[in-house]
């Protein structure tokens, strides 16, 4: 299943192997769109926004904007590109944006839906070598047969990336990270709903290559092979990207509220 999700990294190896922990944990806030050490949005410089016809579309168009420094005013970089989102439109999900929202459906495990709202993009995966994907500047980690992002939301790891070769699965489904088709050789995970991850709420989201312009996927979103190279290797850790994914209605709702571009 195409989802989103909290992504891992092997960032130690104590004596029984490699320790999966979160890179950048994020959790939604009660008033205006921070993450837990109160990042507002005025500091970051690169936005990724995607913007939907309607709750249930399930196409959508991806404009990269950026900004020089947090008094600049947002610019657009290159030019907007096509992407799917879930095959039944979107729903709010759990990121940087308050918790209340005026409208709209409420993203579910399985409903076929991608997340709304702001969401750091934290880290990037692939089946390259690390050595191979050094044009990458997010934190990159390399996709085996054994690795496993976690759906089945009555386990402890639901929402995480484990390696199966050195995690027991104490669950019941997850998603397979090195698939047989092309659509994870590269991704940007969305920090959706990962700290901590409430069950039922969804898990494994990404941003990857899409199967076609015409097919949405069950809570991911993607884009050509050709986009995801290129929006992948804009991406900048040390400007705070981020994705503001809503109906285009929402959307001009909160541009002014919370400054988006």
């Amino acid at each position: 299943m195409l989802v989103s999700l909290l992504i891992l990294s092997a960032i130690s190896a104590p004596a029984g192997g490699v320790d999966f922990t979160p890179l950048i944990p994020v959790h939604p806030a009660a008033v205006t769109p921070s993450d837990s050490r109160g990042l507002s949005l005025s500091v970051l410089r690169q936005a990724v926004v995607v913007k939907t016809a309607d709750w249930t579309a399930p196409q959508g168009i991806l404009q990269r904007y950026d900004r020089s420094s947090p008094k600049d005013i947002w610019r657009p970089v290159g030019e907007a590109i096509p992407v799917v989102v879930g095959r039944n439109g979107l729903g709010w999900g759990i990121g940087l944006h308050p918790t209340v929202f005026p409208e709209g459906p409420e993203k579910r495990e399985g409903d076929g839906r991608a997340p709304a709202g702001i969401f750091k993009l934290s880290s990037a995966f692939g089946y390259a070598p690390a050595n191979q994907a050094a044009w990458i500047k997010l934190p990159y980690i390399k996709m085996t047969s054994s690795i496993r992002c976690v759906d089945d939301d009555q386990s402890p790891h639901y929402n995480r990336i484990v390696d199966t070769s050195l995690i027991k699965p104490d669950w019941k489904s997850d998603e397979e990270m090195r698939r047989a088709d092309n659509q994870y050789r590269l991704g940007i995970v969305i920090d959706h709903n990962n700290n901590p991850a409430i069950p039922g709420r969804g898990s494994c989201i990404f941003m990857h290559i899409w199967k076609g312009s015409d097919a949405g996927t069950a809570g991911c979103t993607a884009m050509s092979q050709e986009n995801m190279e290129r929006l992948i290797r804009w991406l900048d850790p040390s400007a705070n990207p981020i994705l503001i994914q809503l109906p285009e209605g929402i959307y001009r709702q909160f541009r002014p509220v919370w400054g988006f571009p």
